[in-house]
């Protein structure tokens, strides 16, 4: 068995849809909540939690429309809503105290805006590849809208995999760094039997590939790091090509951590944008020692 940390799932009532939340470590220990990133499962964080060598207890939802937990109530998914679900799940879980957020990806990214919009409610704040996406052009409303609109009315659905086996294939495709025994492990997580019995369906609403219709807006995103008063982790992957298919130059990036007022920057070595699979022992060590500055 890969996993050596034994991982419980708890349900708890946010916001009208019953949302899961995979916990690990004894109740009573300091509170870790870990943030998945877009297409993916809270059970993406167990090799980070495996290689944890302090007493925490970890608490990674899934976000609504993934893994277990509930499906949205509309046709489509609205980031602003990830912020009032983190909002809800905080106040369940650790309503007294200002929280530490670990947030990967689109995770992390959901994590910096939330800091900045209750900056009381975190205290300290890991950034694992959430570097915000690419500014966007004003004049690019009216296509943006229209595509929306088409998508809406269209059919969706993500690709049937023949087993677990042939997901977790695709999972080590895309990352060629997760090895065959991780990529077991997550496609058990990441995916379903189909409902027809014969293939495996991934644990997600199709409604997440549905485009945005609202443009991103740096500017709004950057005044809400500004207001950031938690320390930051900020943590990349050496290899990762993530800011390369944003568009963004490392004068970005600088630019983008200059708007955090008391930020760390860690670059981990042979690691792309899944850092938490690709080096969960040095990404743990990295973790604890600011946590514990």
């Amino acid at each position: 068995m890969i996993a050596k940390q034994p991982s419980e799932s708890v349900f708890v009532s946010i916001r009208g849809l019953r949302y899961h939340c995979r916990c690990w470590g004894v109740a009573g220990s300091p509170l870790l909540f870990m943030l998945h990133g877009w297409m993916d499962v809270s059970a993406s964080f167990q090799f980070l939690v495996d290689a944890l060598t302090g007493n925490w207890r970890v608490i990674a939802p899934d976000w609504r429309g993934y893994g277990l937990t509930d499906r949205g109530r509309s046709d489509c998914y609205w980031f602003p809503d990830y912020l009032a679900d983190l909002d809800a799940l905080l106040a369940h879980f650790e309503p007294e105290r200002a929280a530490t957020l670990v947030g990967h990806s689109m995770g992390g990214n959901v994590a910096s805006l939330y800091a900045g919009a209750r900056p009381e409610r975190v205290g300290t704040l890991v950034n694992l590849e959430g570097f915000g996406l690419a500014e966007s052009d004003p004049g690019h409303a009216p296509e943006r809208f229209a595509g929306w609109l088409r998508e809406l009315a269209r059919p969706r659905g993500f690709r049937g995999y023949a087993s677990f086996a042939d997901l977790a294939e695709r999972m080590q495709a895309a990352n060629p760094r997760l090895t065959a025994e991780r990529a077991a492990f997550l496609a058990r997580h990441w995916g379903e039997i189909d409902e027809d019995g014969k293939g495996v369906r991934l644990r997600a609403d199709p409604a997440h590939k549905i485009v945005n219709p609202v443009l991103y807006r740096l500017a709004e995103t950057e005044a809400c790091w500004r207001n950031i008063r938690a320390r930051v982790l900020w943590v990349q992957g050496a290899q990762s090509d993530t800011p390369h298919r944003l568009g963004l130059s490392e004068a970005d990036l600088a630019a983008r951590r200059a708007c955090f007022r008391s930020l760390v920057l860690r670059t981990l070595p042979d690691a792309g944008h899944m850092v938490h699979h690709d080096q969960p022992a040095a990404l743990a060590r990295a973790i604890e020692a600011f946590l514990l500055s």
